[in-house]
């Protein structure tokens, strides 16, 4: 059974910060892109940030560029997503997702991503 399962979600307020984690079952973790995705009410479902496995790529939409950082620790088989000077907009829940992809420059492409973590809500107050 493939299994991706999220924790580190929570309140905060504006400016603060909050640390994410997916814990990926050894099967899963043979997917070479990992990546997390958000979906605020009303919205559609967008990649936040993506790494590629195998080298540590790392890839992230506009909006949080210089915000937010995407890490592994290979060895648990663990993928995390720091979050720094987190703003309202920034609210919502945040999915883990993984999928096997030949181009790590598609990992931030939710097309293909085949394995997800149940979510973990962000809010963000101003």
């Amino acid at each position: 059974q493939v299994q991706l399962v999220e924790s580190g979600g929570g309140s905060v307020q504006a400016g603060g910060s909050l640390r994410l984690s997916c814990a990926a079952s050894a099967y899963s973790y043979s997917s070479n892109c990992m990546g997390w995705f958000r979906q605020a009410p009303g919205k559609e479902r967008e990649g936040v940030a993506a790494i590629y496995v195998v080298g540590g790529s790392t890839y992230y939409a506009d909006s949080v560029k210089g915000r937010f950082t995407i890490s592994q620790d290979r060895a648990k088989n663990t993928v995390f997503l720091q979050m720094n000077s987190l703003k309202p907009e920034d609210t919502a829940m945040y999915y883990c997702a993984a999928k096997a992809s030949p181009y790590k420059i598609t990992c931030l492409e939710i097309n293909g991503y085949n394995y997800w973590g149940q979510g973990t809500q962000v809010t963000v107050s101003s």
